[in-house]
């Protein structure tokens, strides 16, 4: 079992586990890269609420990246969560 998604101050990153044919797969998100994703225009937001609400898509990009070759620990970046990204 994993544990679940928290906040990392230092890196000020969400830190994450997503499951990949079986395997846990760490991964990570930026805080910058949520808040500029998926809440642009908040002033309040929180990276883990913004992980919460969006996991499926944020996991699957995780899925993606590990699908082109990337090893674990995955940091996504802006690039990977763009709107146009093709579902796995």
């Amino acid at each position: 079992m994993s544990q679940p998604p928290f906040f990392h101050e230092a890196s000020g990153t969400v830190r994450f586990w997503v499951e990949v044919e079986g395997q846990l797969v760490g991964a990570s998100v930026g805080k910058e890269t949520l808040h500029y994703r998926y809440r642009s225009t908040a002033t309040d937001d929180e990276a883990l609420d913004t992980y919460a609400l969006h996991a499926q898509e944020i996991d699957d990009a995780v899925r993606r990246r590990v699908a082109q070759g990337s090893t674990e620990p995955v940091m996504l970046r802006e690039f990977d969560l763009r709107h146009d990204a093709p579902r796995p």
